[in-house]
């Protein structure tokens, strides 16, 4: 789905009952304003994008918390902390 759009991506996570987990900024929004309900949005906040960090930041976070835990929430994790925002 790389040349999707933001709509189409959110449809198709929604529909797939998955956790969309992304770099995007845009998406965050799109979850705040047009979703009610959904199995979440985890957008990783990490500077440089490398996979390492990447993969340093998100897998301990995966590991300690169920996908249960994000439905209808925006999580917005980076190295200072986790911020979790209800969208429902």
């Amino acid at each position: 789905m790389s040349r999707a759009n933001d709509f189409e991506i959110l449809k198709h996570c929604i529909a797939e009952h998955r956790t969309l987990i992304t770099l995007d900024e845009h998406f965050g929004g799109w979850t705040l304003i047009h979703l009610k309900k959904h199995p979440g949005v985890i957008r990783l906040k990490v500077n440089p994008t490398t996979t390492k960090n990447i993969k340093d930041l998100l897998l301990p976070f995966l590991q300690s918390h169920k996908s249960k835990e994000f439905e209808d929430r925006l999580v917005i994790v980076k190295s200072s902390g986790i911020r979790w925002i209800y969208t429902a």
